[in-house]
């Protein structure tokens, strides 16, 4: 779920929807930290198990679901920053 959260949010953060909202590092953990915290933690041992919760997650329903989650933190994050 990491890898696919971290993707999406680095490439919706590079895109022009977004412009106005901070793109430094802090911000973007942040924003990565909170839409981990509203989605389902898939943990795995190895990789076969990884591979199967990647190909799983990667379906255009789960995908369009992890987009309104990322959305939703782009937002609360770009609303209450806990950058300096």
């Amino acid at each position: 779920m990491e890898e696919i959260v971290r993707s999406i949010v680095t490439i919706l953060m590079r895109g022009t929807e977004y412009q106005t909202f901070c793109k430094c590092a802090q911000c973007e953990m942040d924003i990565i930290a909170l839409s981990l915290n509203t989605l389902p933690a898939h943990y795995v041992t190895t990789e076969q198990g990884r591979n199967s919760v990647f190909e799983r997650m990667n379906s255009r329903e789960n995908l369009e679901w992890i987009n309104k989650r990322i959305i939703q933190s782009i937002h609360v994050i770009g609303k209450y920053p806990h950058r300096n």
